[in-house]
């Protein structure tokens, strides 16, 4: 059995950056992925991620935020892929609601410039949108989209030109610590040993982390894609990145809803969602077909904030998001095996830090220990 120093399962978002990481640093990786980088089976597709610093979850997100902007235009770099696009974003609702309140703390807590606009001065901003009149908006021009199949295919490739040993379509079917202090990983294709191991498996987390007893909900959750009806006043170019950000609102209770520019061209689509709004389910007997009725739903809701989305839709699909009760991730050391990594939860809204869990995952493997603060994340804190 040929052993390495550390195994890495799952080479998604989280797992392809963490090999990258491991490789740079000199270490010898093993990368086991059940698809290959960039499928549509688990949380990193879609076209387009949100990244934004004015953090409504929590003002504790933010060094790592600033770390993680640095890291993609390293991981740019190095891959030679164009990743991140900054075109600003907006944070919509009521005065009193959560993505305002929170977005206003970590922006004056960590002095990240924004704006605090009034509903008219949002519709002024941003013609395309017609927000409540009793709505304001925090408006960050540090924010912007990522593009995830595009970042999880480079980071697997940067991992292997920097000489991680990677096995596609290749899951792991179990794992369990050796006498000596290593691990031992199970795949149909053999077993595997190595000093340290790192788990990062996305919706199968339950499966592979089942003796923790941590409380992760996968569910399903759709996005869509509508053409706006263009007009003089509001053409194709008014909902591009040159002149539209980002966003996220919620306004009423109306559940949160956040989107994207148009980035394909006038017949790709205005992308956008419900943050959340999902139906628990399993990585294996997920349901992807998406039925014309959801189509509808989530185009009612989105005519609240657009009221020009009238034209067809042009494409649905599923996603999976992992959550936990608190929506905190899940990232840290195995509370009764130190020589193991973990990194899960994080769907929702993870993928904008997918170069920092790279480095924390790296430094959990190598050194046991990361100057990154990452106390919230404690895979032990439910069982407190």
């Amino acid at each position: 059995m040929r052993t390495h120093d550390v195994i890495v399962v799952g080479l998604g978002s989280m797992g392809g950056a963490a090999a990258m990481e491991l490789a740079g640093r000199g270490a010898s990786v093993l990368g086991l992925e059940r698809f290959r980088p960039g499928h549509d089976r688990g949380s990193a597709h879609g076209g387009t991620r949100l990244v934004r610093q004015s953090y409504f979850e929590g003002s504790a997100y933010v060094p790592l935020l600033r770390r993680a902007y640095a890291g993609w235009r390293e991981l740019e770099e190095a891959s030679g892929q164009e990743l991140l696009t900054l075109c600003g974003g907006i944070y919509l609702g009521d005065p009193a609601s959560e993505v305002v309140t929170g977005s206003l703390s970590s922006a004056r807590e960590h002095g990240l410039p924004h704006e605090v606009l009034t509903a008219e001065e949002v519709r002024q901003r941003i013609p395309t949108m017609a927000p409540a009149s009793h709505a304001v908006g925090v408006l960050e021009a540090a924010a912007g989209y990522v593009r995830p199949e595009r970042t999880t295919r480079a980071t697997v490739e940067v991992a292997r030109r920097r000489g991680a040993e990677i096995h596609l379509e290749e899951p792991a079917l179990g794992w369990t610590v050796t006498p000596g202090g290593g691990v031992e990983v199970r795949t149909a294709a053999g077993t595997y040993g190595a000093d340290r191991l790192v788990l990062s498996p996305g919706a199968w987390a339950p499966g592979l982390l089942a003796d923790l007893e941590i409380p992760l909900r996968v569910e399903r959750q759709i996005f869509c894609w509508f053409t706006p009806d263009f007009t003089a006043q509001l053409p194709y170019e008014a909902y591009t990145d040159a002149e539209h950000p980002v966003y996220v609102e919620s306004t009423d209770g109306n559940g949160t809803m956040y989107g994207f520019p148009m980035i394909d061209g006038p017949a790709g689509g205005l992308k956008l969602a419900y943050f959340r709004n999902g139906v628990e389910t399993t990585a294996e007997t997920v349901d992807r077909t998406v039925r014309p009725e959801e189509v509808e739903e989530v185009r009612a809701r989105a005519l609240q904030l657009f009221p020009q989305l009238t034209g067809p839709v042009v494409d649905a699909r599923t996603c999976l998001y992992t959550t936990t009760p608190d929506e905190h991730f899940v990232l840290g050391p195995h509370p009764l095996h130190p020589q193991v990594a973990i990194a899960c939860g994080f769907s929702g809204h993870g993928f904008k830090f997918v170069p920092v869990v790279g480095e924390i995952l790296a430094d959990l493997a190598v050194l046991g220990r990361t100057d990154h603060e990452i106390g919230l994340f404690d895979p032990t804190r439910f069982a407190r």
